[in-house]
C-alpha cells in the first residue's frame, strides 16, 4: 500500500472520529480533545501529500509544523477558558440557550 493511500486513509478517520466526538459529546474537555484529533488528521493528510513526489517538498512540512505550534496555542487558551467558565458556573457544559426570540420588524 502507498504511503499516501496509509497517510490519507489514517488522517480521514481521525478526523471522522474527531467529528463524531465533537458532535456527540457535550463536554467542553472532550469536544476540545475531538478539535485537536481532527486537527491531528489534517495535519497526516497534509504530511501524506508531501511525500507524494520524490522530491522533498519543504512548504507542506513548514505547514504542518506551523499549524501544530498554533494548536498547542489555542488548546492552551481553551484550557484557560473552559476552566474559567467552570469556575464561574460550576458547569463543564455550555448551557442552552432557551430563551425566545424576538421578532424584529
Amino acid at each position: 500500500m502507498p504511503s499516501l493511500l496509509l497517510y490519507t486513509l489514517t488522517g480521514g478517520l481521525l478526523v471522522l472520529l474527531g467529528l463524531l466526538g465533537f458532535v456527540l459529546h457535550a463536554h467542553l474537555l472532550r469536544r476540545l480533545m475531538a478539535f485537536n484529533l481532527m486537527g491531528s488528521g489534517c495535519f497526516l493528510v497534509m504530511v501524506g501529500f508531501a511525500q507524494y513526489t520524490s522530491d522533498v517538498d519543504a512548504v507542506p512540512q513548514a505547514l504542518v509544523l506551523t499549524g501544530i505550534v498554533v494548536a498547542v496555542a489555542a488548546t492552551a487558551l481553551a484550557l484557560v477558558l473552559v476552566r474559567r467558565w467552570y469556575h464561574l458556573t460550576g458547569q463543564v457544559t455550555l448551557t442552552e440557550d432557551t430563551s425566545p426570540k424576538k421578532e424584529t420588524s
